[in-house]
């Protein structure tokens, strides 16, 4: 295995990251979204909030690492990545933000009018930001995304069918990583109402998460299918190990198994993207290989020292930051207890 694949293996690995855990922050926007009125959805949101509000900036720092890993080690993949798809990458980035300063904001209002505000526009940026990136997966996986930049489209690009459901899988998967995660969280608070809730949104989701997946597939077919190829070839074990995963998942819902399934959940997700990793194997770009759009050895080479030395740093924290916030609090905490 040389230094591309090597470092394709580790900037995948940083996209699975990004995925289980900036991915249920997202899903934690659109269930606060439908928690209800101010009253009635106040203990839902004050879970939500004491979830996702000490690590979701640390968990954007994936999104980060993915992209400067890309750009560094596969310049011209990302050049006509980043220039044919920039539409969907800029309203991505936009809600990004958005969602950052409507929760920020959202924290220190006093006023009811403007925690509604805040809090739509969380919420609003929390579904429609995955949406975003699911498009643009989409049109990589379909092959829309031509090496030569003057030749893609910023429209059809990420405007089809295979994008489209990509996007809506995406927001479906974090809704459901997110209801899943959430389960563990609300028996932790002592709250079997809110354990039972999100129980029932874990299901839900789940099934309807299923039923997507397979509505999707007659659509990969036609509309990309070498990626229908791959996926029914050698990555065939992968999507059968996820498939079991998320049956699993839903079995462990069903007996209340909260912990274990989120190792489940998260292998059912991380299992299906590593399957489009080897679907889509070697090939970046359309008439571009890994091999070909990585950059030179020593530059890859450095890199992966850097990784290798900022990892034995960032790892150790990051497992410190999730495992502090995970201890035992106080069940219905109010707004000014979980702030900071």
């Amino acid at each position: 295995m040389n230094s591309a694949v090597v470092l394709l293996v580790v900037l995948w690995t940083g996209l699975t990251l990004y995925t289980l855990f900036g991915g249920a922050d997202f899903g934690g926007g659109l269930w606060d979204l439908l928690a209800g009125g101010a009253e009635r959805g106040k203990p839902q949101r004050e879970l939500i909030e004491h979830s996702i509000g000490p690590v979701w900036e640390a968990n954007h720092v994936w999104l980060i690492f993915v992209i400067t890993l890309f750009w560094t080690g596969f310049p011209t993949a990302f050049a006509a990545f980043a220039a044919t798809l920039y539409i969907p990458l800029t309203l991505a980035a936009l809600g990004i933000i958005a969602r950052g300063a409507a929760f920020a904001f959202r924290k220190v209002s006093d006023e009811l009018w403007q925690r509604r505000l805040f809090g739509a526009a969380f919420a609003f940026s929390s579904l429609v930001t995955p949406f975003f990136l699911g498009t643009t997966l989409g049109a990589v996986a379909s092959r829309r995304v031509p090496t030569d930049i003057a030749a893609g489209d910023p429209l059809t690009s990420w405007l089809n069918p295979t994008s489209i459901t990509t996007g809506v899988l995406a927001v479906a998967t974090t809704a459901y990583l997110a209801a899943v995660y959430l389960t563990a969280d609300a028996r932790r608070t002592a709250t079997p109402e809110l354990s039972d809730a999100f129980r029932r949104r874990a299901l839900l989701t789940g099934a309807g998460l299923g039923v997507l997946t397979l509505a999707a597939l007659p659509i990969v077919r036609v509309d990309a299918p070498h990626l229908f190829t791959g996926l029914t070839g050698p990555a065939l074990p992968l999507v059968a190990g996820g498939v079991v995963a998320g049956v699993l998942s839903m079995a462990l819902l069903l007996t209340r198994r909260y912990l274990i399934v989120r190792i489940t959940a998260a292998l059912a997700v991380a299992t299906i993207l590593w399957a489009w990793a080897v679907a889509q194997y070697p090939v970046m770009l359309p008439g571009l290989t890994v091999h070909v759009a990585a950059t030179s050895p020593a530059v890859l080479d450095a890199v992966l020292w850097v990784l290798a030395v900022g990892a034995a740093v960032l790892i150790p924290s990051l497992i410190y930051l999730y495992t502090v916030f995970q201890r035992e609090h106080p069940p219905h905490a109010t707004h000014a207890d979980i702030a900071p």
